[in-house]
């Protein structure tokens, strides 16, 4: 039986040549693997006012973190409390957790997700 040297190699002949004028563009392509449709994932979103919410609050009952920059009404503190109010009803409905990030987040997570509120600090171990 014969030895044959590299077997597996391809020589240069079977490459096909690439086009340089020609690009991909990634943020048009789409990978089923990497949708949040069957996962969780973070949703960011933004609020300005107590009527936003509405429809802001299903990607956590769809199994997705939800981060809130509340800082538009920061002002308002009984809008603000309205929102904090509905946000706790939402982890509440959705065996989840609320809780506030500095000045002005908001972080709401689904079910079987906490919220540490120990926080780390430079040089923890």
């Amino acid at each position: 039986m014969p030895i044959l040297k590299k077997p597996l190699k391809r020589g240069k002949d079977d490459v096909a040549p690439v086009e340089t004028d020609q690009y991909i563009d990634l943020g048009a392509m789409f990978f089923p693997e990497d949708s949040t449709a069957g996962g969780s994932g973070v949703k960011v979103a933004e609020i300005y006012r107590f009527e936003d919410l509405g429809g802001m609050t299903q990607p956590v009952y769809d199994g997705n973190v939800l981060l809130i920059d509340y800082s538009n009404m920061a002002n308002d503190t009984n809008e603000l409390k309205r929102v904090t109010n509905e946000l706790k009803n939402v982890a509440r409905d959705c065996n989840g957790d609320v809780a506030a990030i500095g000045n002005n987040l908001i972080v709401v997570t689904p079910n079987g997700m906490r919220i540490d509120r120990n926080k780390m600090r430079g040089g923890f171990r």
